[in-house]
């Protein structure tokens, strides 16, 4: 029997990159999968894409910094879907700005990442708490190995300390929900060929080979490379697994 069998899963970010692999590897182990995004068009597309390959999909725009927003789309689901099971809080950006640019580039950065990276996913975990905590379902979060660590290739303070966030909301939420049956983890991707960092890989191969030579895998990951771990922390197979995080980075982080 497929793994996510019965499930209803909303995943977050889903148009594009990792969150649309996750939202067609879930549909492929049978999984009701609802993509949520700020692009309509690419959530449409990607859930005609899972619809056409058999699979089931709904799709819906949903800004994740718009607290009040997501507790609508909450209902709007529960009503027009069904009872969500599963949650995966992907959406993100990532700007690779430092602390010396223009004051006013600078706060922006921060206030933006801050608010999608970190407070979306108190946003929209907060508004699906209720269908999870009925469901005992699953919540998977899609930290970094910025979780862990600063990269000395240049990224921004403002994401190294949301993916930091993202990690230490997983355990205290893992912490406080395990007496209800939900189980919250993470995802910590190393490097990922997405259309997030299309322009760095095209403008900045210097710096790919940087991430390239440090792993011991020798490559760059793919999408797909982050699906078997979400559909293992989504998935009975991983019942006694909470508050942790699955680092997928091709052995970054071990040298």
């Amino acid at each position: 029997m497929p793994l996510l069998q019965d499930h209803i899963a909303v995943v977050t970010g889903a148009g594009s990159g990792i969150g649309r692999t996750i939202a067609a590897g879930y549909a492929r182990e049978g999984a009701r999968v609802v993509l949520l995004d700020m692009n309509e068009t690419s959530a449409a597309d990607a859930a005609k894409e899972i619809r056409d390959a058999g699979g089931k999909a709904d799709s819906f725009a949903l800004d994740v910094t718009r607290r009040e927003d997501c507790v609508a789309m909450a209902r709007q689901i529960a009503d027009k879907v069904g009872p969500v099971s599963i949650l995966v809080n992907n959406a993100g950006i990532a700007r690779r700005n430092g602390m010396t640019g223009a004051d006013e580039a600078v706060i922006k950065d921060w206030e933006d990442i801050i608010a999608i990276n970190l407070t979306g996913v108190f946003n929209v975990t907060h508004a699906f708490l209720p269908s999870l905590r009925a469901a005992k379902g699953r919540i998977v979060n899609i930290g970094s190995i910025q979780s862990f660590m600063h990269l000395r290739t240049p990224s921004s303070p403002a994401y190294t300390a949301s993916k930091h966030g993202v990690l230490g909301f997983t355990r205290a939420l893992a912490a406080e929900l395990g007496k209800d049956g939900v189980r919250v983890n993470a995802i910590g991707p190393g490097f990922i060929e997405t259309p997030l960092n299309e322009k760095v890989r095209a403008g900045n191969p210097e710096l790919i080979k940087v991430f390239i030579d440090h792993t011991p895998l020798g490559r760059a990951g793919k999408p797909e490379d982050i699906v078997g771990p979400a559909i293992f922390l989504a998935s009975d197979l991983s019942s006694f697994v909470t508050g942790t995080i699955v680092v997928a980075d091709g052995g970054y982080r071990t040298i």
